[in-house]
């Protein structure tokens, strides 16, 4: 399978602004701009490559951890996972911090940890993620 993204940027990295479209449509000309990545951490000034790995990462975490679950015969009734992915200036992206809390019935604390680190380490986006440290904090609630 393939997806895909188009960016289009006008002007130089500071004063230029950009915007971005998805394949599905759920993004449809929403702005980035060096501002929303380098400057604005609230995130109120529109999205940037950062924020959207974050995102990737935390649903593509859940789906594979839903999925292990299933297979032990607990399935969730809820997962709560958040990504936070750190950008270094002069350096790059240096981590993924990756936190969960989930809801599944029939499950000890011990086995959905492994399971959860089963997932952190088998999903795709944390794959090509290989390069930077992937955390995990994973607790049941």
């Amino acid at each position: 399978m393939k997806h895909s993204a188009k960016a289009v940027w006008k002007g130089n990295l500071k004063e230029g602004k950009g915007t971005l479209d998805t394949q599905s449509g759920v993004l449809k000309g929403q702005p980035y701009s060096f501002k929303a990545r380098f400057e604005d951490e609230t995130g109120k000034s529109g999205t940037n490559p950062e924020e959207l790995i974050a995102a990737a990462h935390a649903g593509c975490f859940a789906m594979q951890l839903s999925h292990f679950l299933a297979e032990n015969g607990t399935p969730a009734t809820s997962l709560d996972a958040t990504a936070v992915v750190t950008l270094v200036p002069g350096t790059g992206i240096t981590e993924s911090a990756l936190t969960l809390v989930g809801k599944v019935p029939g499950i000890d604390d011990a086995k959905f940890k492994e399971l959860a680190n089963k997932a952190k380490e088998g999903c795709p986006v944390s794959k090509a993620l290989g390069a930077i440290k992937v955390t995990l904090d994973a607790k049941l609630g």
